[in-house]
């Protein structure tokens, strides 16, 4: 392999570096148009430059090469209020009134002012577009709403079938004795302490796929894609049953199923959309470099991007993010208030850490542009994940992981400095952040 410095001497001298007048992405353009499936990653859920970037990238995919949607890390429900507001269908006056189902903790993560800013454009962009021209729209791919969901179940089909609503309530019941917690329910049918709903949330999605077409045309004054919508939704009940009777059996398995479902709702969409339809998915760079390249794999998990990658080939295009330094807004527990936390500079060992030496304030890199780039970035190397959590005290232990950048992205975008992304509730916890480690000198 390569020695240290002739990996930075590559790196800068194969990447395209940001400079005034410049589209530094172009190359990644060049290439990502011709695919069918667009993934951009992140290094963190509260980096303004990811989101900013991603939305950048994600415009000119739709404006100018025919890209028809966003899936997200996201729940379905909360999306789907988001769309049908790009759609002019629902009662929101704005993307912020759009946004508001985004209340589950980590709020910020599409609460903030860049989401606003890609929302709001996407409504304008749909907007001016000709009549009988295909919308713009934003879905959800994550499988936490279980309970949300199966409301949305039940109002469709009230609209419908009085009869199916009556016995689609029979088998949701199911889940009262957990009342609202789904983890309190997983954790009951796990240890035995009481009766699983699984053959419930399967009979309902079951008898939902039979009556289709039936269900579909029942009542000709619902929007078209309702009922895509709510057999969604029964899909979500179904696979959130089983992901939190799994949360008590152990990470990989839980992870395995929630990004399975992820790959379902993804091709569930691209069949919805047609023949001719391509999606840019918005999710962590856990999610969607192969994990195959990583520890992930090692350890038994696979993800979105491996999953992507083996059904649709070089029809898929996985972009990765990295910083070596900034802020971030992330809490310190599950549940905990967004704070804006400083992010410590990268590791020695650590691939951000070749970025930051090669000077480049920001680069973008095709990790398979040629076989002296191939070769520098097929080492394992150390690679920092920042999630909704960051612990900068156990950060080598609790964000970083061995990856082969090669064949874990298809291009790399760097941004050495960045900035925490701004939560649309600013908290004074958030507006204060975290001191400097020079306090009180600061120097």
């Amino acid at each position: 392999m390569p020695a240290h410095d002739e990996i930075v001497a590559v790196i800068r001298d194969h990447a395209r570096a940001a400079a005034a007048g410049r589209d530094v992405f172009a190359p990644l353009l060049q290439r990502a148009r011709e695919a069918r499936l667009v993934l951009l990653g992140e290094a963190s859920h509260g980096t303004h430059e990811f989101y900013a970037r991603r939305a950048e990238l994600t415009k000119r995919l739709i404006r100018d090469h025919g890209f028809q949607a966003v899936a997200a890390e996201a729940d379905w429900p909360d999306a789907h209020r988001v769309d049908r507001y790009l759609r002019a269908r629902g009662a929101d006056a704005d993307a912020n009134s759009a946004l508001r189902e985004f209340q589950r903790f980590p709020a910020w993560m599409w609460r903030n002012a860049d989401v606003l800013d890609f929302v709001g454009w996407l409504r304008e962009h749909n907007d001016s577009l000709p009549r009988g021209s295909k919308r713009a729209g934003f879905y959800g791919l994550d499988l936490y709403s279980l309970h949300s969901s199966m409301a949305a179940v039940l109002v469709y089909l009230d609209k419908v079938d009085a009869d199916a609503a009556r016995r689609a309530r029979h088998r949701y019941a199911c889940f009262e004795h957990a009342g609202e917690d789904p983890q309190a329910y997983g954790y009951a049918a796990s240890f035995g302490m009481s009766e699983g709903c699984e053959r419930e949330v399967v009979e309902q999605l079951v008898e939902m796929r039979r009556r289709a077409a039936e269900l579909a045309a029942r009542d000709g004054r619902l929007d078209p894609d309702e009922f895509f919508f709510a057999e969604q939704n029964a899909r979500v009940v179904k696979n959130a049953e089983h992901y939190y009777r799994s949360m008590f059996g152990g990470r990989v398995e839980s992870w395995n199923l929630r990004d399975t479902h992820m790959m379902e709702t993804l091709e569930n969409l691209l069949a919805h959309l047609g023949p001719d339809g391509k999606v840019v998915v918005w999710a962590h760079n856990s999610h969607l470099g192969d994990a195959r390249a990583s520890a992930m794999g090692a350890s038994g998990e696979l993800n979105l991007g491996q999953l992507v990658r083996e059904r649709y080939g070089d029809e898929a295009f996985l972009v990765g993010f990295s910083t070596y330094s900034g802020t971030v807004t992330a809490a310190s527990d599950w549940g905990g208030t967004a704070e804006r936390k400083r992010v410590r500079p990268a590791l020695l060992g650590s691939w951000e850490r070749l970025f930051h030496e090669t000077n480049l304030r920001e680069l973008v890199l095709l990790t398979g542009a040629n076989r002296e780039v191939q070769q520098a970035l097929s080492e394992e190397r150390l690679e920092r994940a920042i999630g909704v959590i960051y612990l900068p005290e156990t950060e080598r232990v609790s964000h970083y992981f061995e990856a082969r950048l090669a064949q874990q992205f298809d291009a790399m975008i760097h941004v050495d400095e960045t900035r925490a992304v701004e939560p649309l509730e600013r908290t004074s916890q958030w507006e204060a952040g975290e001191l400097p480690e020079t306090y009180p000198s600061a120097v």
